[in-house]
């Protein structure tokens, strides 16, 4: 895809999603051709920050190929700083113009933090970190009286806001309508894709999300 505009590759990312559900998808750029097209360089049109579980690939969900998406995969869609520079670097070095949080029910970092939280269970090693830059959110869930099945959906919009709070590039560029930020919920059994939360411009009559 050409460059374009965050609603366009946000178009792009629903219409491919759709043909993933029917059951009809195109697997697009994934020949040979492509291949040899993309050695050059890369042109990724959406950057994709996505939790890391082995049933959220995003290349096939949004029915996509080689060269299409940029993406940055974590437990539970956590920030740190080499995510961020990922994420700057797809939109303000590769041009990428939608940035994506990708988020899904049964998650499992969501649900540890959710133990520790109410029932005070503990991870250890390195999972402690993951478990402890989600409970911002389930803290944040209970504070709105918030039930747990609510609890993807503020997390998913906890890493819009922090994504745009820590990364003064991204909300610059989503100010001046060049990116936009976009939220989703990704549904295991049906495989399809929700708006959670929006920033910027990702329809074509321009409507900003919230």
């Amino acid at each position: 895809m050409p460059r374009t505009s965050p609603h366009v590759a946000f178009d792009a990312l629903l219409s491919g999603n759709k043909r993933f559900v029917a059951g009809e998808p195109e697997h697009p750029n994934q020949d040979a051709a492509r291949r040899t097209e993309l050695a050059p360089g890369q042109d990724p049109f959406a950057v994709v920050l996505g939790c890391s579980d082995s049933r959220l690939a995003a290349e096939i969900i949004f029915d996509q190929g080689l060269g299409d998406l940029f993406v940055v995969r974590t437990a539970g869609h956590v920030l740190g700083s080499e995510v961020l520079g990922s994420v700057e670097y797809a939109t303000g070095v590769l041009g990428a113009r939608l940035v994506v949080v990708l988020g899904h029910d049964s998650c499992g970092a969501v649900a540890a933090a959710r133990a520790a939280v109410e029932d005070g269970l503990s991870v250890g090693g390195f999972v402690r970190d993951v478990v402890e830059r989600v409970t911002p959110s389930i803290l944040a869930a209970r504070a709105a009286g918030l039930t747990s099945d609510s609890d993807v959906d503020e997390h998913i919009r906890h890493t819009v806001d922090l994504l745009l709070d820590r990364s003064r590039l991204i909300s610059e560029q989503v100010e001046a309508g060049e990116v936009a930020v976009v939220g989703l919920g990704y549904q295991l059994a049906e495989g399809s894709a929700r708006v959670v939360t929006s920033r910027g411009d990702i329809t074509e009559g321009g409507e900003a999300g919230s």
